[in-house]
């Protein structure tokens, strides 16, 4: 049984919250970038995780160590290409996630912070940001993958593909429960894993 008040989770949850709430706030400010002010109006704009937060995605994170956030609420009338304003607002979050787990793969591999807490919450930052980017890039609704695919495809087929959002979080469920969800996704988190390790060697060598 998980321990809800043990040393695992004072590294676990920070890292989440860390992790949900530069991934939710990339997309706030990619279409604030781009002219729409909803997620200013519905304070979406900012750093702070209470404005994230879904209670019971907080729950859910604290009790099965897997939990959600509050969507971020946008209006693609604002922008000038909405479908192109579309794709950039989805990938805004999931390249976030990646830029996290880079930055902190380069702080691992210096030992920058190489105290042993300090060492501990960065692997779980990194994993969670590199799970969270890849698992979001996954083309079922309502994940990010799943609008960068409307965003692309021609419109009789995006609004068919749209459709099936109301049966994405079912399709999600019935993937995890049979345990397919983790065989597509541990290869993509393993190949994914593997560049961020290469280009942080390309970079550390060069500096």
């Amino acid at each position: 049984m998980t321990n809800l008040f043990g040393a695992e989770m004072l590294l676990r949850i920070p890292a989440l919250l860390m992790a949900i709430t530069f991934h939710e706030y990339a997309h706030a400010k990619v279409s604030d970038a781009l002219g729409d002010p909803t997620p200013r109006w519905t304070g979406r704009l900012s750093l702070n995780p209470m404005a994230h937060l879904d209670p019971v995605g907080l729950l859910m994170l604290w009790i099965f160590r897997f939990g959600w956030a509050k969507p971020v609420q946008i209006n693609p009338s604002y922008y000038t290409n909405p479908r192109k304003g579309i794709l950039l607002v989805s990938l805004a979050g999931p390249l976030s996630n990646l830029l996290l787990a880079f930055i902190t793969l380069i702080f691992i591999k210096t030992g920058s912070l190489s105290s042993g807490i300090f060492s501990a919450f960065l692997q779980v930052l990194f994993i969670y940001n590199l799970v969270l980017a890849v698992f979001n890039l996954i083309p079922i609704p309502p994940l990010d993958g799943s609008k960068i695919i409307i965003s692309i495809l021609p419109g009789r087929e995006a609004y068919i593909f749209s459709n099936l959002e109301v049966y994405g979080p079912f399709i999600l469920i019935i993937l995890a429960y049979f345990g397919i969800l983790s065989v597509i996704l541990n290869p993509l988190i393993s190949f994914v894993h593997a560049g961020l390790d290469t280009l942080a060697n390309i970079v550390l060598l060069r500096f």
